[in-house]
């Protein structure tokens, strides 16, 4: 009588909505958790995007429903500003505007995936693209970048899992967990792999674009032959601190958008007549608190890899965007404080929740089970009290007896 379905029962919780909702557990029982697990902007959204949704409210004129796509002027903005800043030469027609990025990704594998058909997923990867594959009774296939080359795959890898059955591969630039961005060079030899594929469909996951510290932000939709074969995805969740208003969108070619407009209009309809009132403030706004919000992130990274440096075994890359690391932890597999042995990324992060009163993400979530997420959307004040603590817990860990008689 209570059975789910065997869709819902294969899947996970999300790991990163798992971990807060830990970090809230304690904090409920009054304990001090400092929470680097969400990748949540700590930033309020800009006052002249929240004046927008207020006048909307006034107006009184945003009280029905609005159509599945979206407001054609927020298309249409939204197209402009890939016309212009990614030269992408993309139409309002090419644009859906949905509830946050992830129901777009979910509306285009959805549209696109029948049983048994393969996505390839670069790995480490964030962490609902595996879920919403095997949702769609689709298979990934996973491909491992290594933190040697900056946890970003390689074309030559991709070369080698394409088969009869692949039929898009998704990717972050910059990346959800590890902060990687993929170079120009990178991408254009990534499309030419794509091409030699007939069908074969990219989905470049955007979201964080704005957060880029390489300044080297490139859209692959926009090299040649790239715009027919590639779903781009974006919203306004990262760049613009507006994680609430739950507002993402996909460009992609006609047929590809008219399929999860199909899709969204039977599963949820548009996205919220207000948000996209305060989406369309955004993305035809003044940019600068956004530059302002990057510079902040800037600082934050140049803190947290000096921290992380001084912690023994930690190896971490240097992540050119988002506002993640992506350490590898793993040399602490094994140890014990003498009570307890930490055997996984799992039982790291709880640990140290547990004793640091830090929360973190295992990176099994994420594709690499050897590393931890480290959120640093956070104050300061909070990233040094958080790496603070997790040094001195983490300097508590021993080799226990058992291991150091076999390596005797």
């Amino acid at each position: 009588m209570n059975r789910l379905s065997n869709r819902i029962e294969s899947i996970e919780e999300s790991a990163t909505l798992a971990m807060a909702a830990k970090a809230r557990e304690y904090k409920s029982r009054g304990i001090d958790v400092i929470n680097l697990s969400l990748g949540e902007p700590d930033f309020k959204t800009p006052a002249h995007i929240c004046e927008a949704a207020k006048k909307a409210i006034d107006d009184g004129k945003y009280f029905a429903y609005p159509p599945v796509a979206g407001y054609q002027d927020l298309r249409e903005a939204i197209a402009a500003k890939y016309q212009k800043e990614n030269n992408v030469p993309y139409k309002a027609e090419n644009i859906v505007v949905s509830n946050g990025a992830k129901q777009s990704i979910a509306n285009v594998m959805f549209s696109l995936i029948n049983p048994g058909d393969e996505v390839v997923v670069f790995s480490p990867y964030w962490v609902s693209y595996d879920a919403i594959v095997r949702l769609t009774e689709g298979k990934p296939v996973m491909v491992n970048g290594s933190i040697e080359n900056d946890f970003k795959v390689t074309a030559a890898q991709l070369e080698k899992v394409i088969g009869p059955k692949t039929r898009a591969v998704i990717f972050s630039s910059p990346c959800n967990p590890t902060g990687s961005v993929f170079s120009k060079k990178e991408l254009q030899d990534i499309a030419a792999v794509v091409l030699k594929h007939k069908d074969l469909l990219i989905i470049a996951d955007e979201i964080y674009e704005h957060i880029n510290f390489s300044g080297d932000q490139l859209s692959i939709a926009s090299l040649p032959g790239m715009f027919d074969r590639t779903i781009t995805v974006n919203g306004f969740a990262k760049g613009y601190a507006m994680t609430g208003w739950r507002v993402g969108y996909i460009a992609a070619p006609k047929w590809i958008a008219d399929g999860a407009n199909k899709m969204q209009g039977q599963l949820t309809s548009a996205n919220s007549s207000i948000s996209q009132r305060a989406a369309f403030a955004a993305i035809t706004g003044d940019i600068a608190p956004t530059l302002k919000m990057v510079e902040e992130y800037r600082k934050r990274r140049e803190i947290v890899y000096a921290l992380l440096k001084e912690i023994p075994g930690v190896k971490a890359n240097y992540p050119q965007g988002a506002f993640y690391f992506f350490p590898d932890v793993s040399s602490y597999f094994g140890k014990s404080d003498g009570q307890h042995t930490i055997k996984d990324s799992d039982d790291l992060c709880l640990y140290l929740l547990d004793k640091a009163h830090v929360s973190l993400v295992p990176g099994g979530a994420f594709g690499d089970p050897n590393c931890v997420r480290i959120s640093y959307a956070a104050s300061e004040n909070d990233l040094k009290e958080a790496l603070k603590r997790i040094k001195e817990t983490l300097s508590g860990l021993k080799q226990n007896q058992a291991q150091r008689a076999v390596v005797a």
